[in-house]
Order: C-alpha cells, then structure tokens, then sequence
C-alpha cells in the first residue's frame, strides 16, 4: 500500500533555508519579520473569515423580508394600495420593533437589530421615492400610482444588491478557507490516541478496633466438667464471641445499614453489597456479631437476629475466596444463592439452620454475661453434662455402712468386704464433711442446687468439692479427674 504524503505539504516553514535576503541584512530580523508576516496574514485572514461569517448570516435573514417586501410592493392587493402597506410597515418597525439581532450586537440598540436595519432601508427607499417623484414633477392625480412604483423599484433594487452581495461573499469565503485549510496551524493540533491512566480506587479500610478497658476484677464463666466433649453449639473460628482481646471492631454506618437489611433478604443484601465497597473489608462480620450481642442485651431480638445473619453472609463469601462474593451470589456452579432465590429449599435451609444455631448460641452468651454482671464478674465453677440428652445425678450416702453387708449380684464373689466397708465409709466421711446447704442441695438431687452452692465458693475450695465429689463416687457417670472447660460455654 503506498504511503501518502500530501498531507506534509501543508506545513508552512519559515526556517533559515526559507529566506534569502540582502547580505547586508540581519539574517535573524529577516526570520523574525517572516515569521511576523506570517502570523499576521494568518491573523487577518481569520478576522476577514469571521466577519464573512457574521455578514452572510446577518443578510440571510434580512434577504426574504426585503424579498416580501418588494413581492408586496409589485403586487399589491385590491384593498390595500403599496404606499398605505408601507407606511404601515414603517410606522410597525418603528414603535414596536424586535429585540433580535445578531450574535455579539448590543439588543438595546435599534441599529443593532435585525428591525432597526430594516427600518433604515425603508426610510432611504421612501426618500428616494419621494424625491424621484419631486423632481419628475407628477401630477397630484398620478402620484400614488407612481409612488407606489417608485417604493417597488427602490425595493428591487436593494433584493437585487444585497443577493449580489451575500453571493459575492461567500465566494470570498471559500477562497479564505481553502487558503487557510493549505497550511497546518497549532490550531489543527488535536489529540490522536491518548492514554489516560485512571488510577483504581483504594480499598476501604478494615473496621476500626475499640480499646475495652479492663478492670481490676476479670470476668470469666468457668466451666466443670466431667464429660469428654462441651455442649453447646459453636461459632465459627473467626467469631468474637470466642476470643479473649482487649479490643473489639465497631460498626461503621455503612455495616449499620446493611445489618437493618430484613432477614433473608438476599437480594437486598448481593444490591447493597455491590453498591458499598466498604461492607466486604477484616472484621466486618466480627463487627456484626458484636452488634449483635449488643442488641441481644438490649431487648432488641429481631435487630439481634438480623446482625447474625448478615455476619453470617460475609462469612460464607469469605470462605468462598477472592471471588465469594460473585460465586455465593451468582455462580451457577455453585447456585447456592440462586437456589435461594428461586426457592430451593434445602440450600435456603443449610444456611438458615446455621444462622439459627448461632444466634441460639448467642443468646446463651448473653445470659451468661448477665449472670457475671449479678456475680459481680467472680469466677465459678459449674457442673455441665455433656449433652442435653444426658444428666448429672448424685449417688447420696443415707448414712454409714451397716455392720452386716450383703454382697449380692454377678461380679460381686471375688470381692473383699472390708474393702467394701472402707469405701463406704469414706463416701459418707466426705459427704459429711461438706458444708450443710451443700449436703440438702446433694440430698434433692438437683444439678441446678448444687452449681448455685458452688457459685458461692471460692475457686480452690469448689474444685476440691468436685475432685472430692469424683473420687468418693458421689457423681454418676464420672471419669476420672477434673477438665476445666473456662470459655467452652
């Protein structure tokens, strides 16, 4: 494909290899007064292309009135004779003329305006009308015919000028341009592909972190057990609720807005999640739970419960990596979102069985801090059975073994009576030595009397009840040893 050069020859150089002058004469004030000449020419002829323009449009709207004007003149109506039309005309333009007038005139002047120029032209066609007949000496009898001739002919005259001279001058504008158009200027400068670097949006910031003050006492609910396993559900790793920090993440408005989004509200929440790039930043759904634990304490259940699911959400889309937001929501892989929305009910329920166990968690977190604030914050040691199936009984001695003990049942043959006799002293030796409310609270058999009895101690002095408890046989299903379980609530 040839390449096309004609595009350089409207460069227009005034270099030294431009100019050859006089020897005598300064080479440098040669270039200078070529590159003067230059931009002057330059500079007029845009002035000269300007005023072209501003002329021809100004005389394109004053051509079909005068064009009217003559039309009416030369073919007057029955009723109306030429001069009585333009002596209406002329008194119209005069006491009642249009403000409009061409780009940059000043409206408040009438010579500025498309009227006032009109208005000129007709009183110097009535005064050489008037004068034409003056000196033509007419008769009083013909003077309106010929003056009305006379106003047509002044008329034509001018229709006849001013089209001569609007096409006059737009051949003189063409001529300007195609001059100007020859030669490139800094004017013709625009840009061709240009790169402008936009620079990404920070990322939010993560929540901020409020110090706790402590105090001198410290708070703790300290769980005793005997069983292998807590009960109780738990929160998920990253939960609040399960660490022990001296700060907690606090809620910015925007978390605050999306925690009052309603429950299952899904579609609201993927919406407000793309609109708010601050809701998916560390320690959103942390700061969530917080809250949540908050409105629990403040009687705000239904508010509670929203916080726990929406801290929620931004978990499951962690979990599901950089992209979790796109693929919980959206991904048809994993359709867990889409299920939901069109009402799939057993992916709606895995995620709302979650949010349920959590917030029932939650909930006894809450109760157990109101218990510590009426404790005063002392610690405690309590007896929890493993599960809700299973409960913690006490085996009470009714007093000390009888002088005569019948061994009976399958195992019993090979053992020793007196070994027998020393354990069942010993039950009672320890079941005395407890104090009495102890004692009754052992004797009714409930697990709730004996963790409020232990409550009342002193630390040291509950877990040797305990151990004393294990080791003497008191506590049906017991293992050996004591596991502290202080924060598995």
């Amino acid at each position: 494909m040839p390449l096309n050069y004609s595009k350089w020859d409207q460069l227009e150089l005034s270099d030294d290899s431009d100019i050859e002058g006089h020897p005598n004469v300064d080479k440098k004030s040669l270039i200078r007064w070529k590159q003067r000449d230059i931009h002057e020419k330059r500079e007029q002829r845009k002035q000269k292309i300007a005023h072209l323009q501003a002329q021809i449009a100004c005389n394109n709207v004053l051509f079909p009135r005068i064009q009217d004007i003559y039309t009416r003149l030369s073919s007057p109506s029955e009723s109306t004779s030429p001069s009585v039309y333009f002596n209406s005309l002329y008194e119209q333009l005069e006491k009642n003329p249009s403000k409009d007038c061409p780009p940059g005139n000043d409206s408040t002047k009438l010579e500025h305006t498309y009227d006032g120029m009109l208005l000129s032209l007709l009183q110097q066609v009535s005064e050489q009308a008037k004068n034409k007949i003056k000196d033509a000496s007419v008769l009083e009898s013909e003077k309106e015919e010929k003056l009305g001739k006379a106003l047509a002919d002044g008329m034509k005259f001018h229709v006849d000028h001013l089209g001569e001279t609007i096409k006059n001058d737009k051949a003189q504008l063409a001529t300007e341009e195609n001059e100007q158009h020859k030669h490139i200027t800094s004017e013709d400068l625009h840009d061709g592909f240009s790169s402008k670097y936009i620079p990404p949006k920070p990322d939010p910031s993560p929540v901020p972190l409020k110090k706790i003050e402590k105090t001198k006492t410290v708070t703790t609910t300290t769980f005793e057990t005997l069983n292998p396993e807590p009960s109780g559900s738990k929160l998920p790793p990253s939960s609040v609720l399960t660490e022990e920090d001296d700060t907690l993440p606090e809620l910015t408005p925007t978390l605050a807005e999306f925690s009052k989004i309603p429950y299952r509200g899904f579609q609201k929440s993927f919406e407000f999640i793309q609109s708010h790039r601050d809701v998916i930043v560390p320690g959103a759904s942390d700061a969530l739970l917080v809250a949540a634990f908050t409105a629990q304490g403040d009687g705000k259940k239904k508010l509670a419960k929203q916080c726990v699911h929406q801290s929620l959400l931004l978990q499951y889309c962690e979990k599901l990596g950089g992209d979790g937001v796109r693929v919980f929501f959206q991904k048809q892989v994993h359709t867990f979102f889409t299920r939901m929305i069109s009402g799939e009910k057993r992916a709606e329920k895995v995620f709302l069985d979650d949010v349920e166990s959590t917030y029932k968690h939650l909930c006894g977190r809450v109760e157990a801090s109101k218990q510590e604030e009426l404790t005063g914050g002392k610690e405690q040691i309590q007896l929890v059975p493993e599960s809700p199936d299973q409960t913690i009984s006490f085996n009470v001695p009714n007093g000390p073994p009888p002088e005569n003990i019948v061994l009976e049942g399958p195992g019993t043959e090979d053992m020793d009576i007196e070994e027998v006799r020393k354990a069942l002293q010993f039950r009672w030796d320890v079941f005395t030595s407890f104090p009495e409310h102890l004692q009754k609270a052992l004797q009714e058999g409930s697990l709730e009397s004996v963790n409020k009895v232990l409550a009342d101690m002193d630390v040291a002095e509950a877990e040797s009840v305990v151990q004393n408890l294990d080791i003497a046989g008191i506590l049906n299903f017991a293992e050996g040893g004591i596991r502290d379980e202080t924060g598995n609530a």
